[in-house]
């Protein structure tokens, strides 16, 4: 595990909003990860994408923070959980089906721990098959490892752009 500073851990997290004003959605779930879960030292940019995985007339805004902990990671997944519903979503998706919301808040990395079990499952099972997550993340941690599979993001990045044919 990465350690940043007494007892204080690296957290990455993926947000993604495809309803309402969803550069503000994003920016409101950081002022309540700032106050609840800890200290954004860095942010990526906006990225644009497609609804994956359902069919929306909505794309998304998606974004990836480093947060420093100083929670247990657990609590900071409640909070995420907590902030989802406070802003407004309503549906979680599961069992592979996904929708339309107003917020999605997902952990991704946690330093270079690998948690599975039935509540939390880091790294996400997932990212480093999704460009909404992979593009924004190697904006800002190009060179973090990826515990399981032993490549840096921008790797991975450019695995996935390979496969799906964006490589030039």
């Amino acid at each position: 595990m990465e350690h940043i500073d007494n007892n204080e851990y690296s957290l990455f997290l993926s947000l993604g909003s495809n309803l309402g004003n969803k550069e503000n959605n994003i920016e409101i779930a950081y002022k309540l990860i700032e106050k609840q879960i800890g200290r954004i030292i860095s942010k990526s940019a906006f990225f644009y994408s497609l609804p994956v995985g359902f069919d929306s007339e909505n794309n998304f805004v998606n974004s990836v923070c480093e947060v420093v902990l100083n929670i247990n990671v657990y609590d900071a997944f409640a909070i995420t959980q907590d902030i989802e519903n406070v802003m407004g979503r309503i549906n979680k998706s599961s069992g592979g089906v996904y929708g339309d919301r107003v917020i999605d808040i997902d952990l991704i990395l946690f330093g270079d721990r690998i948690i599975l079990n039935d509540n939390l499952i880091i790294p996400h099972p997932r990212f480093h098959e999704r460009e909404f997550v992979l593009t924004p993340l190697s904006e800002i941690a190009p060179n973090r490892i990826h515990p399981i599979y032993n490549k840096t993001i921008l790797e991975l990045k450019k695995d996935l752009d390979k496969k799906l044919g964006n490589d030039t």
